[in-house]
């Protein structure tokens, strides 16, 4: 066992910045499950089921990230913004999916970033993920496909639907 020390969990900061794919068919919201720490690949979530009609996932370095998920769990309330946000190089981008809506996006500030496409892709491995989308391949799918042509990209797939 390489125990405890080799855990992404003990991993001094989990860099993930655009190393990520994460894909939106208007069904189901997909991401692969890879994480880097330098020179280190682990696996993580980046996708969440918030309540019964709201499914988030982020890119970016998980810190900020995960930071990024309990703020919007926590109401989303602009004042309370994680300021490590504002940092013109680490940040995460936080992607949210209401049911019945298209998704949207926080990045920089407390305010959504709105876009009015219905296939959607992030990360690093959205240009493959956006294709195999627009080629009428699932969302899973299209994950899986950017793991193939990413090496940024890994180590499993998970994904949400709606109940």
């Amino acid at each position: 066992s390489l125990g405890s020390a080799y855990s992404p969990l003990s991993w001094p900061l989990m860099r993930g910045c655009e190393m990520t794919v994460i894909a939106w068919d208007g069904n189901t919201l997909a991401a692969d499950k890879r994480a880097s720490s330098g020179t280190l690949i682990g696996t993580t979530t980046k996708i969440f089921r918030i309540d019964p009609t709201t499914l988030c996932g982020y890119t970016g370095d998980s810190a900020f990230g995960e930071q990024m998920v309990a703020w919007y769990k926590a109401g989303a309330h602009p004042e309370a913004f994680p300021p490590s946000q504002r940092d013109k190089d680490d940040w995460a981008r936080l992607i949210v999916v209401k049911q019945g809506l298209d998704p949207f996006e926080y990045e920089r500030t407390p305010h959504p970033i709105r876009n009015e496409d219905t296939l959607r892709a992030w990360g690093s491995g959205r240009d493959f993920a956006l294709a195999a989308l627009h080629l009428g391949k699932t969302a899973k799918e299209a994950v899986e496909l950017a793991c193939r042509l990413d090496s940024a990209c890994g180590n499993g797939v998970d994904t949400l639907v709606f109940e």
